[in-house]
């Protein structure tokens, strides 16, 4: 309790307004460092987004996410046509960086967390990188995954290293084992449980 009043009140001195904050917001200019609690609304990914550390909780308050599972009812795609839409290559130096948990109705902000993921509607028109455990009751989409990743509906991922868990589960460069209605990677495709631990051969 000391420690996060001392930070507290550090984060309130005029001079150190982009240093370590305890409670802080985003979008924000002033905000780099939190060690405690950052709620995110959404900072659109671009040259002006400045990325923040944090060591503790990221909560995304995003009220998009509140009405994305009903837009999904009536746009489900079919299986096949489940696929990952890369935006580019994911700048790892130019993303949130989480160390802690990630707690969202939606995440539209570039970030990178390490430790567990849990998204009423997962990770949507930004980049998403996560080391640990991920969790969706609808869908998981990731740049990377090491970890654990489960979802209701579908698992979806560009590098995935570890298990999938969810109806259905698509990577496109994958080592571990997928769980599910559906399974699809770079080497096969398969009902139930799916499979691959070795690079594809060119």
């Amino acid at each position: 309790m000391s420690l996060l009043l001392i930070n507290f009140f550090k984060a309130q001195d005029s001079l150190n307004l982009k240093k370590t904050k305890v409670v802080a917001f985003s979008p924000s200019k002033n905000v780099k460092n939190v060690n405690g609690l950052l709620f995110k609304y959404f900072d659109e990914e671009g040259e002006n987004f400045k990325p923040k550390k944090v060591n503790g909780l990221g909560m995304g308050v995003n009220f998009i996410g509140v009405f994305f599972p009903a837009m999904m009812l009536f746009n489900l795609p079919e299986a096949n046509k489940w696929n990952f839409e890369s935006t580019g290559i994911a700048n790892k130096d130019k993303m949130n960086k989480i160390n802690g948990m990630q707690l969202s109705l939606i995440n539209m902000e570039p970030t990178i967390t390490n430790g567990l993921e849990f998204n009423i509607s997962s990770n949507i028109g930004s980049h998403a990188i996560t080391n640990g455990v991920a969790i969706s009751p609808i869908l998981n989409i990731h740049d990377e995954m090491k970890g654990v990743s489960v979802a209701t509906l579908a698992n979806v991922g560009k590098k995935c290293r570890g298990l999938q868990v969810g109806a259905f589960n698509k990577c496109d460069d994958f080592r571990g084992v997928q769980i599910g209605w559906w399974n699809e990677n770079e080497k096969r495709k398969l009902p139930l449980i799916n499979w691959n631990f070795k690079a594809k051969k060119n």
